[in-house]
């Protein structure tokens, strides 16, 4: 790379990924030699970015962090992807999320290039996202809370709401926070009762953090979820879709349901969702052919989507 603001940019761009890069990796990259990476990076450094080094054989480069921290480069792809998840975050079932992410996403497509916002609003406008109503919403310090626990691995108290109005507390090894449906849910072994359970997070408050660390459990955190609330809620809510994709290339995310393979060009995706509505408006966003085994009643939603879309259209 012969132009060296733009081969600085994209020496940049590689450091900010969360990983370490060694001279050789990036030399590799920029088509550089690694004493040209050493002069880059301490170019970087005169410009005030926090270049790390480290020796030895696993030595390497990293970006580190830093309230003096210059501004944050993006690609285009990286760009798009964060406009389009503040539009999704503002209807999150997360208490005040709305108005954040609404400022959040203002800044982000000021800044945008020209290029970009067509990209944007036309994601934008095709995307379908079912409004979160107005049902409870998980407190998002007790989210970010309960996510470090998890990252962690420590053993945490918290009060906890039952359904029935009870509350009481609980002493849990936190393992993954999932979000199904309108929901975030806490999949955490319960040690008072010695096994595992699912907490609405919605219902949880008091999060305190024991410093007490285990070593990581063994779960399908989506699995465990998806089989609890189809047990709450019994059988005949439980939904299945047959993808006409290979296992491995179906690529749906562990919040939509558990995908399990039928043949080597099918798969089957078993889903709990909030309500058939909900589920209609889901599976209209799956990339992917799809046949609905199930409930019935989600078929109906589905052709009313279907028929607005192509009213839509126009004659």
């Amino acid at each position: 790379m012969r132009d060296p603001s733009g081969r600085l940019l994209s020496l940049l761009s590689l450091l900010q990924t969360p990983r370490e890069w060694s001279g050789t990796e990036l030399a590799d990259r920029l088509g550089v030699t690694p004493r040209t990476i050493r002069r880059d990076v301490d170019r970087l450094r005169e410009l005030g970015y926090p270049v790390h080094a480290t020796q030895g054989n696993t030595g390497g480069y990293r970006l580190a962090a830093g309230a003096a921290m210059p501004p944050l480069l993006l690609d285009d792809e990286e760009a798009v992807a964060i406009a389009l998840g503040l539009r999704t975050a503002t209807t999150a079932p997360i208490t005040g999320i709305t108005d954040t992410a609404l400022r959040a996403l203002a800044k982000v497509e000021q800044l945008l290039p020209v290029r970009l916002r067509p990209r944007v609003a036309a994601l934008a406008e095709a995307a379908v996202t079912l409004p979160p109503g107005d049902g409870p919403t998980a407190d998002p310090e007790v989210l970010a809370t309960l996510a470090a626990a998890c990252v962690a691995h420590e053993r945490t108290r918290f009060a906890y709401t039952k359904a029935d109005g009870t509350t009481g507390r609980r002493l849990v090894e936190p393992h993954q926070l999932v979000a199904a449906g309108r929901r975030w849910y806490l999949v955490a072994y319960d040690l008072d009762r010695d096994d595992w359970r699912s907490f609405r997070l919605d219902r949880v408050a008091g999060v305190q953090r024991t410093g007490v660390r285990v070593p990581a459990r063994d779960l399908d955190a989506a699995a465990r979820l998806l089989d609890s609330l189809a047990a709450g809620r019994g059988a005949a809510v439980r939904a299945e879709v047959l993808l006409h994709v290979p296992f491995e290339q179906a690529r749906v995310p562990a919040r939509q349901g558990v995908l399990t393979p039928v043949d080597e060009r099918t798969c089957r995706l078993t889903t709990s969702p909030d309500s058939a509505r909900y589920l209609a408006y889901r599976l209209t966003q799956l990339a992917v052919p799809y046949t609905l085994l199930g409930p019935p009643e989600v078929a109906g939603h589905l052709r009313e989507i279907a028929q607005r879309a192509l009213n839509a259209l126009g004659p």
